[in-house]
């Protein structure tokens, strides 16, 4: 078997399980998967089949009750508190549906939030700033507080501020769910963009086929087991399960 610090994310025999009443609901059973570097990973599944719980647990913004998760060879699952926050801040990057971004800060200090908490001088995050910037269409907008933005445009916030530190690996939660088609195919077309141009692993939870199709390869989420749908690596599809 190859080596774990081969793979950007390695899940092994991933559970997560909730207490509902008397009743206990499995919403990760036992998953595992293996991403390389570099490589666009989607996962589609019905609401409430455990696709965003399990993206979560592999960003590190939940716990699972057993299994591991590795970030290039690092097991997260056993960081405390203080050691996963810095690890998360220098090599991961998360795109929320909701954009999550800080009404009382200009669209320019959303951005640089990743940079203050994981203390960045400014010479190490200028190129990368002009370059998200200019990708992204945000030149103009830079002073403006999310009140003052479309909806689109407060995505493209949170995809720079997702990108600022150029983190390995990016999270993406229904980055898509709240935009109509034309905002919705633009910001696809930027995310894919900025991988390319950064090098980035891509992790993305999407109800809408049309933006899985883009993917290296589609999982499929169904009451908490994750199975292969499709491989597009080397021209291949593949209906069984991972």
């Amino acid at each position: 078997m190859a080596d774990t610090i081969e793979y950007m994310l390695q899940t092994e025999s991933v559970i997560k399980q909730y207490k509902q009443y008397d009743a206990v609901i499995t919403a990760v059973n036992r998953v595992s998967i293996k991403v390389e570097p570099g490589e666009f990973v989607a996962i589609i599944g019905t609401s409430g089949s455990g696709k965003s719980t399990f993206l979560h647990i592999c960003a590190g913004l939940d716990s699972c009750d057993a299994g591991r998760v590795l970030i290039r060879g690092q097991d997260i699952t056993k960081m405390n508190a203080d050691e996963l926050s810095r690890f998360r801040g220098l090599n991961m990057g998360f795109i929320f549906q909701r954009h999550n971004l800080v009404p009382q800060f200009t669209a320019l200090e959303n951005i640089l939030i990743p940079t203050m908490m994981c203390n960045k001088s400014d010479l190490s995050y200028q190129e990368t700033l002009r370059r998200l910037v200019e990708t992204l269409q945000l030149t103009e907008r830079l002073n403006h507080l999310p009140s003052e933005l479309s909806g689109g445009q407060q995505q493209r916030v949170a995809i720079a501020r997702a990108l600022i530190n150029m983190p390995d690996i990016v999270f993406a939660d229904e980055p898509t769910g709240n935009l109509d088609r034309r905002n919705a195919d633009e910001v696809l077309k930027l995310l894919l963009k900025t991988r390319e141009e950064m090098g980035q692993t891509l992790i993305m939870v999407t109800h809408d086929l049309s933006i899985a199709d883009h993917a290296d390869r589609i999982f499929r989420m169904d009451n908490g087991i994750l199975s292969l749908e499709r491989d597009y690596i080397g021209g291949k599809k593949k209906t069984t399960p991972y």
